[in-house]
């Protein structure tokens, strides 16, 4: 016998748990997928979201029964999403109430620096997602500017570039940054370099070029990790779309002296869905990892929109299959507006908070990342599988404890039958339109 877990649009069944029959002999003509367990692949990191002041804030604002439920939907290892991955930025990003740093203008002493500001409800929120998680989230910590007397066009939001008199002082800046939160009680695994890093946008942004960032890594941040004796925290280059990922990638990680420096690449799914680039990067450089860093639906808040859902099962399965190793979703929550944002880039969530009504919603997406983060443990090994049907993805793992577990997604508008094959053993299933099931055996 085996287990499934299946969400279906039609019969409207949200990670319905059933039996089903695992037999020796292969029983229909349906689409074949075929799981190869001797075949291993990447070691998987996990999954989790964004502790955003956004997210944070939107928490504050309603009652704690409520904002309890949201932390156990999570981090809970049995009722909630499992997650054991978290992002964070370094002050102020587009998702937070206005643009903050840690420093006083123009203390290039970096004397003033203080977490203050994180203290109040981002710190807090991490701390109790921990507590319910039962232990340490790995914290990957981002930039989305450096302080806008460092930058070319002295403003926080709207691009500039990090002025080369400033570049010692914004490695040590991450230094502060790393001790500061350790000495609060939360480690930071990784940092990367600059949030996309080729966008000048409205909100908080800075440029860096290809050179620039290869320069900053070789030349500052790696440094002066190394000599605070912050071994332990990797860095993580690109953080913006696949689209430019393998040219930017390539021009970085070709340097072995920033190379040295780099534990991998990071990247976000907007503009384009080209899965075979993240592959591309691991073909070129083996031995560095990939971690998806960034994606959420953008325009707003779409309640119950099975689309998005769909859209999350779709970039988990291509990019799982080239080699990422973990998934880190944007926001965690977000109120009714797709909010707050201090620019108006109003985006979705999993979970979206109505600060009014005082309730809460789940998306669809919530119930599609779950079919990967409550099954795909940390240590498990992406294992081969293929289907020829391009309407039907896949992608299977082995956990720590030998479980298979692989995921299917019927993304067409009619029900269909597969024949999924694992290691000789057969199940026969009819998977509704707008499905995904999760099979463990």
């Amino acid at each position: 016998m085996a287990e499934k877990i299946y969400t279906s649009k039609y019969s409207k069944k949200l990670m319905e748990n059933k039996s089903v029959l695992l037999v020796a002999d292969k029983k229909s003509s349906g689409t074949v997928i075929t799981v190869d367990s001797k075949r291993k692949y990447q070691t998987m990191l996990g999954f989790g979201g964004a502790f955003t002041e956004s997210a944070a804030y939107t928490l504050s604002k309603i009652d704690k029964e409520l904002r309890d439920e949201v932390i156990r939907a999570y981090y809970d290892t049995n009722d909630g999403l499992c997650y054991n991955l978290g992002r964070i930025h370094i002050h102020s990003c587009d998702f937070s109430l206005g643009n903050y740093t840690y420093v006083k203008d123009l203390d290039e002493s970096l004397d003033s620096f203080s977490i203050a500001h994180d203290m109040k409800l981002i710190i807090p929120l991490i701390k109790d997602s921990i507590k319910r998680r039962g232990s340490d989230i790995k914290l990957l910590a981002s930039p989305w500017s450096p302080p806008a007397w460092m930058k070319t066009n002295n403003d926080m939001n709207h691009g500039g570039w990090l002025l080369d008199k400033y570049r010692e002082t914004w490695a040590e800046y991450f230094v502060r940054f790393i001790k500061e939160y350790r000495a609060a009680g939360l480690d930071i695994w990784a940092v990367t370099v600059q949030n996309e890093p080729e966008a000048v946008q409205v909100w908080d942004s800075c440029i860096f070029s290809e050179e620039q960032e290869e320069e900053f890594v070789r030349d500052y941040l790696g440094p002066a990790l190394k000599k605070a004796g912050l071994f332990d925290v990797k860095i993580i280059i690109h953080d913006h779309n696949r689209d430019i990922i393998v040219k930017r990638a390539g021009k970085i990680l070709s340097d072995p002296l920033a190379a040295e420096y780099i534990w991998g690449t990071g990247f976000h799914w907007y503009v384009s869905e080209d899965f075979e680039s993240v592959g591309k990067v691991h073909e070129m450089f083996p031995d560095k990892h990939l971690l998806f860093t960034e994606g959420c639906q953008e325009g707003g808040v779409h309640l119950n929109d099975w689309s998005v859902g769909e859209r999350y099962g779709r970039n988990m399965i291509g990019d799982f299959n080239n080699w990422c190793e973990g998934y880190l979703d944007w926001n965690i929550v977000l109120d009714e507006t797709g909010g707050p944002n201090h620019v108006g880039n109003f985006c979705d969530a999993p979970i979206i908070c109505d600060t009014v009504g005082n309730k809460l919603h789940y998306n669809i997406s919530y119930y599609y990342i779950g079919h990967f983060s409550k099954f795909v443990k940390p240590g498990s090994k992406r294992i081969y599988s293929q289907c020829m049907a391009d309407d039907i993805h896949t992608v299977a793992f082995e956990s720590p404890d030998c479980e298979k577990i692989i995921i299917v997604m019927n993304v067409s508008d009619s029900d269909r039958s597969v024949e999924i094959n694992i290691d000789g053993m057969y199940l026969s299933e009819n998977l509704e339109s707008h499905s995904i099931a999760t099979y463990i055996i």
